[in-house]
């Protein structure tokens, strides 16, 4: 190194110090990477995104390569740096050199290409593949004997290996990654991936029409009134059964009817050969799990039972699917029938409404890990059947009791939060279909 003139020297501290900066700053950009655009990449026919991928397949080798060449030229540039200190100033110039050498480090070889890096980590990582891919290649034996070593002694330590799966996401980190899609993705889109997401944690009996509401057809009833009920149903498939519910015959599709009539042989004869035969689903049954099952056995509406095999209410394929891209009315104003809103601000609702339809409907956020329908949620207050006129207090909305029939509670007054304030807006009624 004597031999070096010392302007010589000056020229490779300073090339040692942009490649530690190289060093420093695609590390940053290699491990920042947003690994599932590069996967994306990769899949189109990127060559370097390709390359990229494949060094960060065994980051290992990769984070040791990069450690090994910024170790060796900041510590060559350190040897550099006192060989021209000694020729400049003696002795008292390596205390100089250190000092001077620690804050260009920093500053050029470190802080400086780190930032850069991170803000532009996709550009940096690609170019810095092309240069790892090659010098991966040629120092495989050292970085090899570097990381036997390095995972011996982590075996020693006990610090087991990362495994298969903690790289994958879970539901709530995937939520996460969809919220920051943000400007990239429509609010509507985005809004319905978190709905599948949901999916799992949202059970059949949150969202089946309740047994005291499904509509059918009694094969009891005179055959006049049948005819009237299957010409005026809103529905396209009626339940068919026998004097009650569970008395099941089966579903028949509203389509077949105008068949037989078209052909003038409308008879109750004639009904009952085209019913389907029920398909029962057991409660608690996940919504996904459930959307996979209708699919599988090529049906669209099903019954929902307890492990005691009672009816307890009605699912058909398109309440799953309002779940996921929301409701199908047309009117975005329109409140659901069992909801009523008054001049005051307060509503006016029916017993049976779900506590989810009122949290859509209402923009509310009524806890719904407990009851399903408003009903169970005043008897599970007053533990018995209230008298009209009772008042109680729910998740800071005032609740009076208006009408009770038998062992139901048919209508309730809800008023506008307690802890809203007078000047404040009633809620927006939303959209939303029972």
């Amino acid at each position: 190194m004597n031999a070096i003139p010392t302007g010589g020297l000056f020229f490779i501290l300073v090339l040692l110090v942009l490649i530690s900066g190289f060093f420093s700053g695609s590390e940053t950009a290699l491990m920042s990477l947003n690994r599932y655009r590069l996967r994306h990449q990769a899949n189109n026919g990127n060559k370097a995104a390709l390359r990229t991928a494949k060094l960060l397949e065994n980051p290992e080798r990769l984070i040791s390569l990069i450690l090994l060449g910024n170790n060796f030229v900041n510590i060559l540039a350190s040897a550099i740096a006192t060989v021209i200190a000694l020729r400049l100033m003696g002795e008292p110039g390596i205390a100089v050199a250190t000092g001077l050498l620690t804050i260009v480090i920093l500053v050029f070889a470190e802080v400086t290409p780190k930032t850069f890096a991170a803000r532009r980590a996709e550009r940096v990582a690609l170019v810095a593949s092309a240069v790892y891919a090659p010098l991966l290649t040629i120092t495989a034996p050292l970085v090899y004997a570097i990381n036997w070593i390095s995972a011996h002694i982590l075996r020693l330590l006990k610090v087991k290996e990362a495994g298969d799966g903690d790289e994958r996401l879970s539901s709530e980190e995937l939520r996460t990654v969809v919220n920051e899609t943000a400007g990239m993705v429509p609010a509507r889109h985005r809004d319905m991936l978190l709905n599948i997401l949901d999916l799992g944690s949202i059970l059949v009996n949150d969202i089946m029409v309740p047994r005291n509401e499904i509509v059918g057809i009694d094969l009891e009833d005179p055959w006049d009134d049948i005819l009237q009920q299957i010409t005026n149903s809103p529905h396209s498939r009626l339940l068919v059964y026998r004097e009650n519910v569970d008395e099941v015959v089966g579903f028949v599709y509203l389509r077949k009817m105008l068949v037989g009539m078209r052909a003038g042989n409308l008879t109750q004869s004639y009904l009952e050969s085209v019913v389907r035969d029920a398909y029962f689903i057991p409660e608690g049954t996940s919504l996904t799990v459930q959307l996979l099952n209708f699919q599988r056995e090529k049906r669209r509406v099903g019954l929902v039972v307890d492990e005691y095999g009672d009816i307890q209410g009605l699912l058909t394929i398109e309440d799953i699917l309002e779940e996921i891209v929301g409701e199908f009315d047309i009117d975005p104003q329109i409140t659901p029938p069992e909801i009523r809103p008054q001049d005051d601000g307060a509503f006016i609702v029916d017993g049976a409404a779900q506590i989810r339809s009122l949290n859509k409907a209402l923009n509310w956020n009524l806890p719904s890990d407990g009851p399903k329908t408003l009903n169970g949620i005043v008897l599970e207050h007053f533990e018995n059947f209230p008298e009209k006129g009772a008042t109680f207090t729910f998740n800071d909305h005032p609740i009076t009791i208006l009408e009770v029939e038998d062992n139901r509670v048919l209508q309730v007054l809800i008023d506008v939060a307690e802890t809203q304030d007078e000047d404040d807006d009633p809620p927006v009624a939303a959209n939303h279909a029972s």
